[in-house]
This record gives C-alpha cells, sequence and structure tokens, in this order.
C-alpha cells in the first residue's frame, strides 16, 4: 500500500513536473520569437539606415557628378568595397545567428536539467528516508509474526494435548461406565429372573399345600413385604442406572462445547449419548 502511495505521488510529480516543462519551453520558445523579431527589426533598421546613407550620397554625387568625375570612380570602388564589406557582415551576422541561437536554446536547457536535478535530488532524499522508516516497520511486522508463529504453535500443540487427554477421559469415562451398566443390568435381570423364580416356586408351593385362609393371608403379607423390597430394590437400580447415564450424556455435552471452543470438529470424538434403558426414569 505504501509503495502504490508513492508509485502514485511519483506519476503525480511527473505529471506536474511535465506540465511545468511545457509552460517553460512555451514561455522559453515565445521570448526566443520575441528576440529573433527584435533582431531583424534591428537589423532592418541598420540596413535601412545604410541604404539611406548610401543613397544620400548618391543624390549627392549625382549632383557633383560634373565637378567629381575623378572623385566618382573612387566612390564607386569605395562603395563596392562597403558593399563587399557589407555583404560579409550581413553574412558574418547571419552565422552568428545560429550559433548564439543554439547557445541560448542549451543555456534553457541547462537551466530546467539543473532545476529538475534538485528536485530529483530532494526527492530522492525524502524517499530514502520514507524508506528508512518502512525497512523498519517491516523489520517490526517480521518480528511480530515470529512472535504470533511461535504462540500459535504453542497454542496448537496445548491443544493437541487437550484434545489427547479428553480423548482418554473419555475413553477412560466410557469403559467405566459400560462396565456399571452391564454389571447393573446384568444385576437387575437377575433379580428380576430370581422373583420370577420366587413368584413360581410360591405359586408351586401355594398349590402344593392346603393352608388355612389366616396362614395363607400370612404369607401373603410377608411375600408382598418381600415383593415390595425387591421391587424398591429394582427402582434403585433403576434411579442409578439413569443418573449414570445422565452423568455420562452431560459428560459427553460438555467435551463437545470444549471441542467446539478449541476448534476440534465433532466427528472425531467418536461417542453417542447413552438412551435411558426404562422409560419415565
Amino acid at each position: 500500500e505504501m509503495e502504490a502511495k508513492y508509485t502514485k505521488k511519483m506519476q503525480a510529480m511527473r505529471d506536474e513536473m511535465d506540465l511545468r516543462r511545457k509552460t517553460e519551453l512555451h514561455e522559453l520558445e515565445e521570448r526566443k520569437n520575441t528576440q529573433i523579431s527584435e533582431l531583424m527589426g534591428n537589423h532592418e533598421g541598420a540596413f535601412g539606415a545604410i541604404k539611406n546613407y548610401y543613397n544620400d550620397i548618391t543624390a549627392k554625387n549625382l549632383t557633383l557628378i560634373n565637378l567629381l568625375k575623378e572623385q566618382v570612380e573612387d566612390l564607386k570602388k569605395k562603395e563596392t568595397v562597403l558593399e563587399k564589406e557589407k555583404a560579409e557582415v550581413l553574412l558574418q551576422n547571419k552565422e552568428l545567428t545560429g550559433p548564439l541561437q543554439e547557445a541560448q536554446e542549451l543555456v534553457a536547457e541547462l537551466q530546467k536539467k539543473l532545476v529538475h536535478y534538485y528536485r530529483d535530488k530532494e526527492a530522492l532524499t525524502n524517499s530514502k528516508a520514507h524508506l528508512k522508516i518502512t525497512q523498519k516497520e517491516l523489520k517490526d511486522l517480521q518480528w511480530e509474526h515470529e512472535v504470533l508463529e511461535q504462540r500459535f504453535s504453542k497454542v496448537q500443540a496445548e491443544r493437541d494435548e487437550l484434545y489427547q487427554k479428553f480423548t482418554r477421559a473419555i475413553n477412560e469415562v466410557q469403559q467405566k461406565t459400560g462396565f456399571k451398566n452391564l454389571l447393573l443390568e446384568r444385576k437387575l435381570h437377575g433379580l428380576v429372573t430370581l422373583l420370577e423364580q420366587k413368584e413360581v416356586e410360591l405359586s408351586e408351593v401355594v398349590a402344593a399345600s392346603s393352608l388355612s385362609p389366616s396362614a395363607l393371608s400370612l404369607v401373603s403379607h410377608k411375600l408382598e413385604d418381600v415383593l415390595n423390597s425387591k421391587n424398591a430394590t429394582i427402582q434403585d437400580l433403576q434411579l442409578q442406572l439413569a443418573r449414570v447415564c445422565k452423568a455420562h450424556n452431560d459428560m459427553l455435552q460438555t467435551f463437545e462445547a470444549k471441542l467446539t471452543a478449541f476448534g476440534i470438529p465433532l466427528d472425531n470424538l467418536g461417542f453417542q449419548p447413552l438412551s435411558f434403558p426404562f422409560s419415565g426414569q
């Protein structure tokens, strides 16, 4: 972003300098044309003055031609010499106009290059200063990046360690819960089977023996007490089994929340909630 910013600023400065250069070239061209016009006017004035001067001399000589025949020849010679000198002077003047114009253009170009040189030098100094600042900021960002990478590696290692601990804890709890559920179910089925056997034995005993109504009532009351005790035991075992299932499910919900907080997919858990073996519990 900084590079794009300063590239844009450099392009804007180049456009501004190009416009200023074109303006200065236009002004220089106008001054050059003005100087050329002035020089041409001066040359034409001088040429006119010389021409008028020689016209005056010619007029005077024409009036004195009869008296100054010998001088006429000399004046003609002088006139010829002066014409030659005038031509030479005009030629020299013309030859000097080209180098003068080239020298003026060269001076103007050198002046513009000097101005651009100072501006470029100042811009280079500013660019070096900004480059040093940018390099320092880059070093700071690199150092912060290394620190963040180290912290990320540390956090990732802690996450992996916690995930391993969670997995081991889940395995242990599942093993303990499954073993306890198996014991409780076996104990419950054993009690139910024993109860059924006792009921069959009692029915056989009652059928085989001819008990009096009072004795039969006493035996029935005792049997009801035993059945109530067994039912209470069964209900207690069912309640314990339901508590174990609920604790197992709560623990799974807690682990799922922790895994979600650490960004670990829930598919890696590998455990399903336990359903209650008895409805209504």
